[in-house]
């Protein structure tokens, strides 16, 4: 009914139509003995919000004074009690310049009580990074290794960051090969920054390409920004094709596609005036439940200009901020430390309005991270605290919040608050959002609920949303569940194309496996067949090591027969599954068998896979075929893999192969 929404409280009431303001007077009852308990003795705040919006109050002054006064006029602001490295950290990092961040700084020396901290520190080298202002980048680094700032220290990974943001890719590549001397493996990450540094300096297009199989053949796993890198090199190369065919396959990788390369590809499109394609684009975008940022709205306005008025109109209408955006928002940094790029927008967080000194006007900060962890413990007092600073909520805001709660509970007690803040109504990415991290938690009857909310209302999910939602389940061991939403909520999508269709079924059949729920998973596959579903190769690999572990060899041997007789052709990660899986059950002579097939397809195994299958032949007396793996294996020992190229469920080694980006 119109004005209700629904509630399940941890505390194990049953699930029942409540108006809001009866459900939050019904929370605030249930939360009562706990908030009585929680001692703030030492904090002069009554709760933690009220300590976030007075942090974020003195660091807007800090920002005007910063632009406005000389640096003596801050000295008066951070000699209050509020002054810490939270303030100092975020302070730094909405510096308009590095001279005016070392003003700061300077001017903190005077301040007895304040020291600096990893976050304070690394906010600087940052801010000069980006400033490329190398001398006092490698001052503070020298300060920092001589021990100057006590408990602050700099990985390679920071170094590297650094370095990269001045330019220096000689440094970089120096300390790189320190990182790579002091471990056995190095991070993707680390791979990612070399990578594109030498795509944009454009001096060797191969050296970016040699950098991503070097990364292969190491045995890390590309993650979206490695192929941000990718899809932003072949565009700037001229290569848009080659681009969007990279792009075209990361689902099959399992790699989730960014906002960052959606806008790569729209503006590269754009350029040579391929209207069709970024229509196509704008439409998986819906599909991928992507939330496109304000970068986009120029993009969208020329393609308008071009003819597609009906299409960017509802576009805008659906996915972009409203119009109060345009005066308020912030300057800061909320980057986030996971892989998506698709959140760093300037437009996340908003104010009811910017403040203005002596002619500078800014926009009011905030951060959306350190909101949602001061309402960790929610309650009337953080309700009314949030009401009286008058936020203008937006989606993109509100996603924000919720992607940084940890609680599901709270999460769900904020996004029943925020439905009936003034100007605010809940799209389907803020739903998404909150239906995301219920299914992780494991509230299936809340899930329900909205799901019903979105039949009732003739919405559309995302597909991405409804594959989220089962993979999730998984994590939270709910196989009935996800059974439910694949049977009946994947009508909420619009047609599901038969790619997505593999993919579904492959994430139904991966939440299955986690859940033991064996037999299930072959009769969903047989399923999928028998409807002319083809799985891919990953999801057999995927199967077959999950049979593999609980030593169900028949399984495994009537899977790798299933996709032969599917016309694939098994990989060498696959063929690793079942030599591992014959070893482990002691039939070395099978195990023998399939290397002799993994040979007569060209491939190699890794020299782990080797070296298992050598000491289970030898354990079981096949003396001979051991030697002959050893001596067949010294031929190519100089070109050995140290990993075989997949992952399980996720890759294989065609994916990976990628041989578009050769054409750099």
């Amino acid at each position: 009914m119109p004005g209700t929404i629904y509630f399940y409280s941890c505390y194990g009431l049953r699930l029942v139509p409540m108006h809001f303001k009866q459900l939050f007077r019904g929370v605030n009852l249930l939360n009562s003995v706990t908030q009585q308990t929680r001692c703030y003795a030492r904090d002069p705040f009554p709760n933690k919000v009220s300590h976030y919006l007075h942090r974020a109050k003195l660091i807007d002054s800090i920002r005007l004074g910063l632009r406005s006064g000389p640096p003596s006029s801050l000295a008066s602001l951070l000699n209050g009690r509020l002054l810490d490295s939270f303030v100092v950290t975020h302070a730094l990092r909405s510096a308009p310049s590095a001279d005016s961040a070392l003003s700061l700084v300077d001017t903190l020396e005077t301040i007895p009580h304040f020291s600096h901290t990893q976050n304070t520190l690394h906010a600087l080298a940052t801010v000069l990074a980006k400033s490329r202002r190398t001398a006092e980048l490698k001052s503070l680094i020298d300060a920092i290794d001589a021990g100057r700032f006590r408990n602050v220290r700099v990985s390679f990974m920071n170094l590297m960051q650094w370095h990269a943001a001045c330019g220096d890719l000689d440094m970089v590549l120096r300390v790189w090969d320190e990182y790579r001397l002091s471990t056995q493996r190095v991070c993707t990450e680390s791979y990612n920054i070399v990578m594109r540094l030498y795509a944009q300096t454009g001096k060797n297009d191969s050296e970016a390409v040699g950098i991503f199989y070097r990364m292969i053949d190491g045995g890390a796993i590309p993650n979206s920004r490695t192929y941000t890198v990718m899809i932003e090199h072949l565009v700037s190369s001229g290569k848009l094709d080659c681009a969007m065919e990279v792009f075209n396959i990361l689902p099959l990788m399992r790699i989730k596609r960014t906002l960052k390369q959606y806008s790569v590809l729209v503006e590269g499109f754009i350029g040579v005036e391929r209207f069709g394609e970024v229509k196509n684009l704008l439409n998986e975008m819906r599909v991928d439940g992507v939330l496109p940022g304000t970068a986009m709205r120029l993009s969208l306005q020329r393609i308008r200009e071009a003819g597609f008025v009906q299409e960017t109109n509802e576009f805008l209408e659906e996915m972009l901020p409203d119009e109060r955006i345009k005066k308020i928002g912030f300057i800061g940094d909320t980057s986030d430390d996971d892989d998506d790029d698709d959140d760093n927008d300037d437009d996340v967080a908003h104010g009811s309005g910017g403040d203005d000194v002596d002619g500078v006007q800014l926009k009011p900060w905030l951060d959306p991270r350190a909101l949602a962890s001061a309402l960790h413990h929610w309650s009337s007092n953080e309700a009314l605290a949030l009401e009286e600073a008058k936020l203008v909520w937006t989606t993109r805001l509100v996603c924000k919040i919720l992607r940084n709660f940890k609680s599901a509970e709270t999460a769900w007690e904020f996004f029943c608050w925020v439905s009936y803040q003034p100007g605010f109504t809940h799209a389907v990415y803020t739903v998404q959002r909150m239906m995301a991290l219920l299914a992780r938690h494991g509230h299936i009857e809340l899930v329900d609920k909205l799901i019903s909310k979105i039949r009732g209302e003739g919405m559309r999910l995302p597909f991405s949303t409804i594959r989220l939602i089962i993979d999730l389940y998984g994590i939270s061991k709910k196989a009935d569940a996800a059974l439910k939403v694949f049977r009946e909520d994947r009508t909420l999508c619009s047609s599901i194309s038969k790619l997505n269709l593999v993919l579904l079924y492959s994430s139904l059949l991966r939440t299955l496996t986690k859940c033991r729920r064996n037999s299930d998973a072959m009769d969903v596959l047989e399923e999928m067949i028998l409807c002319g579903i083809c799985p891919d190769i990953q999801t057999f690999s995927g199967l077959m090591h999950h049979f593999a572990s609980s030593g169900d060899i028949k399984t495994v041997q009537k899977l790798f027969a299933m996709a032969r007789q599917s016309g694939l052709k098994p990989d060498g990660y696959m063929f690793k599954v079942l030599i591992q899986a014959y070893c482990k059950c002691e039939r070395a002579a099978l195990a023998w068998r399939v290397f002799e097939d993994m040979r007569n397809s060209n491939l190699i195994p890794d020299a782990a896979t080797k070296e298992l299958l050598v000491k289970s032949l030898w354990k079981e007396g096949k003396r001979r075929e051991a030697a002959a793996v050893e001596e067949n294996c010294e031929e190519i020992n100089d070109v050995l893999p140290p990993t075989l190229r997949g992952h399980i469920w996720t890759v294989d080694q065609l994916d990976l192969s990628l041989r578009y980006y050769q054409s750099v």
